[in-house]
Order: C-alpha cells, then sequence, then structure tokens
C-alpha cells in the first residue's frame, strides 16, 4: 500500500487566499488534561483534495452526492510532459483507446511544498474531453489545481463539468511509479460542500477486484 496523499505539517500552504492551515492544541495530558485532542481549521480545499462539481458549478452537485465509488478502484499513474505549462492530448500517445476509470497525473510535483507552487502544469480542454472520450471518470493531479493559478475562465474545470470527470487535486506522486494499480480515495463526509481534503492510497492492480 502506498499513501500518495501530501502530509499536512504546521503553515502548510494553502491556495492564496483561502483560510489557512491550523491545528491547534486544545486539551493536553502533560498539562493535567485526561487526553490530548486539538482544533483542526483549514480551507476545503487544502493538500491533497476532491473537488465536488458545485465548486466549479453551481447548479453542480455538493460532495455528499457524488457516489464514493467513483474515488475506488482500477486506476494508472502517468508522468506527463507538458508544452507550454499545458497537459495536450499528446500526453496519451501510445495509449489504449480505453484507460481505466481514474487516471492519476504525475507532473513532478514534490512530495512537501514548502511554499505555494504558484507556477505548475495546468490541463488543457482538449485532454480532459480525450480521456473522457477513453473512458476516464476521475482525473487526479501532483498540482493544486487543474487550471492555472491565475485563471478567470476555469477552462480545464469548465471541461470537467462538461463532460462528467470529477477532479481529485494535491497528489504526493513524487515516488510512484507509473503504471496500473487501484485506487482508494475517501474525502471527508462533510454535507453540502465544495470539496474535501482526502486520504489516497495505492493499492496493487487487482486487489480490490
Amino acid at each position: 500500500m502506498q499513501d500518495i496523499s501530501r502530509l499536512l505539517t504546521p503553515g502548510h500552504p494553502t491556495w492564496p487566499g483561502d483560510a489557512p492551515y491550523r491545528l491547534t492544541p486544545v486539551a493536553r495530558i502533560a498539562q493535567g488534561d485526561s487526553v490530548n485532542t486539538g482544533e483542526l481549521a483549514t480551507s476545503t480545499h487544502t493538500g491533497t483534495h476532491v473537488d465536488a462539481p458545485w465548486h466549479y458549478d453551481d447548479a453542480g452537485v455538493r460532495l455528499d452526492e457524488v457516489p464514493l465509488e467513483v474515488y475506488v478502484g482500477p486506476c494508472q499513474v502517468l508522468s506527463v510532459t507538458p508544452q507550454d505549462g499545458y497537459v495536450t492530448p499528446d500526453a496519451l500517445a501510445g495509449l489504449p483507446d480505453v484507460l481505466p476509470p481514474r487516471l492519476l497525473l504525475h507532473t513532478g510535483q514534490p512530495a512537501h511544498w514548502d511554499t505555494f507552487p504558484e507556477d505548475f502544469t495546468a490541463l488543457t480542454p482538449s485532454f480532459v474531453h480525450e480521456i473522457a472520450r477513453r473512458g476516464v471518470r476521475l482525473l487526479g493531479t501532483d498540482c493544486p489545481s487543474v487550471d492555472p493559478m491565475t485563471s478567470k475562465t476555469l477552462e480545464a474545470h469548465a471541461a470537467c463539468r462538461e463532460t462528467g470527470v470529477l477532479i481529485l487535486e494535491g497528489l504526493n506522486l513524487s515516488a510512484t511509479p507509473d503504471g496500473d494499480y487501484d485506487l482508494m480515495c475517501l474525502p471527508l463526509p462533510l454535507a453540502g460542500v465544495d470539496g474535501a481534503p482526502a486520504r489516497a492510497v495505492l493499492l496493487p492492480a487487482g486487489t480490490l477486484a
């Protein structure tokens, strides 16, 4: 089993303008309390997280309406090389016409972000449409977003809305070889939200069959 989630540590960066990640001690045994507890506060899009369609479509479903089965099952990890900062359909050259339902893109992001990675690899709408045509229903990336940080039109998100492809962002694929796996990605079960942090792990292909 390989954990491909980003470890949330003090100072973990969030999207500029989003609520910062904070884990505040509340009770401590060393101070006379009966237990250790803490208070967690952060953006719904911190670290490894899923986007519910409502995040980028006001008519889209919210996280608790997304079937959990979308996040569990066969997947492929694929290293991609950007063209002018974007992943294009050329990244799929040589792959079968039918892909696993879940595709995770390794663009070269490191295992830990000391600062927010403002210059990262985004996706073209044509890439999203092509993977959808090939059967992909969940698209994962090691970047914080499928669109550039400065985008106001969110064209890759719009392409996901048009094709019904769901989004998983902020993966840690720095030590993951390309290939076929089983994915188990469990977002926090929050009602009525636009997304949530998730724990994502890879298992050997066929484990969940």
